[in-house]
């Protein structure tokens, strides 16, 4: 089995008992329970996606050399908190569609994705708290608080056409890379790890979910829609300073910098432009280079998992390894 098989065959298994978990806490909540809300859940829990976030919690625990069953109940929360901002994330973006289904605002209406959004959240922050203490759920609450505060400065640099890769490296660790982050975290501590081997999970998060937006920033100019199930050019649309857009302007000349200014700072522009506008990024190597940036934070993701050693954690680091590969290749 190669290397790539090994990590898809890891992905599907853990990803089915991820599912186990989260049938059995949606079975003990029925009765308890709205039946609507019940049916949400079903809907957009079961709707796709590679429970990449509970994966992480797994492997994280299993790296420091703890196992069991109960880390599958830990892990759901990660995946609760994740549908949570999706549905979130489409009602404020006004997408139709989430995994080429229609997205849940959609499907059931604004307030109820919403009020189903907040449930899973307080539920995600209830098993967090039961299962790992009081330091994994500050790991976790602060995750989902910096996730808010990096929304706030991405609206904030498409508002001012904030051209500061500082400032975009800072709303894509909030808005993706601190939950990737928690979940490795939150594994560590559970396993009840060590400094070095926990805030070496931590970094590697971090690098990781870096490198997962920076391919997703990609996607939303390149994508195939019938594999990421969504339509492209949402980011521009919106006016997000996303890095494809941002290191173009850097380096295009005067002309060509003015002409993506205006399409930007205009509703109709963005919405009729996404054309005109990668060919400008094609022209400047915008694609190339956001590319070669997200292969540098992969990278630093491998470089974190070399304190763990190869005699007694080879098969979980390959996994780890494997799966900044799959981030960085990934079309969906």
């Amino acid at each position: 089995m190669s290397a790539t098989e090994m990590v898809m065959e890891t992905i599907r298994s853990e990803s089915r008992l991820v599912d186990v978990a989260m049938r059995d806490d949606l079975e003990r909540l029925a009765p308890e329970v709205d039946g609507l809300l019940l049916e949400i859940l079903q809907y957009c829990l079961f709707n796709g996606g590679k429970r990449i976030r509970p994966l992480l919690v797994v492997l994280a625990a299993r790296i420091c050399g703890r196992c069991g069953p109960e880390i599958y109940r830990l892990a759901r929360a990660f995946e609760y908190l994740h549908a949570a901002t999706l549905m979130h994330d489409d009602v404020i973006d006004d997408a139709d569609t989430r995994r080429g289904k229609p997205a849940v605002h959609i499907r059931f209406g604004t307030v109820a994705a919403i009020l189903t959004g907040d449930f899973l959240h307080a539920r995600s922050m209830a098993i967090v708290g039961s299962l790992a203490g009081t330091e994994s759920l500050n790991v976790f609450s602060g995750a989902a608080g910096k996730m808010v505060d990096g929304e706030f400065l991405q609206m904030r640099n498409a508002a001012c056409f904030n051209l500061s890769e500082e400032d975009y490296q800072q709303a894509i660790l909030g808005k993706t890379g601190n939950l990737i982050s928690a979940a490795c975290e939150v594994g560590a501590l559970w396993a009840e790890a060590g400094n070095k081997e926990r805030a070496a999970l931590r970094d590697y998060g971090i690098y990781l979910g870096c490198a997962f937006q920076m391919i997703d920033d990609l996607l939303d100019y390149q994508g195939d829609r019938g594999k990421t199930g969504k339509k492209v050019g949402n980011d521009l649309a919106e006016g997000k300073m996303t890095l494809p857009l941002i290191l173009t302007v850097q380096h295009a000349d005067r002309q060509d910098r003015d002409r993506l200014q205006a399409i930007v700072g205009d509703e109709t522009g963005r919405r009729q432009g996404l054309e005109e506008v990668c060919g400008l990024i094609a022209k400047y190597d915008g694609f190339t280079m956001t590319r070669t940036r997200a292969e540098q934070m992969g990278a630093l993701a491998l470089a974190q998992l070399d304190i763990f050693p190869d005699e007694t954690c080879a098969q979980e680091k390959a996994v780890m390894q494997g799966l900044v590969n799959f981030v960085l290749k990934r079309e969906k």
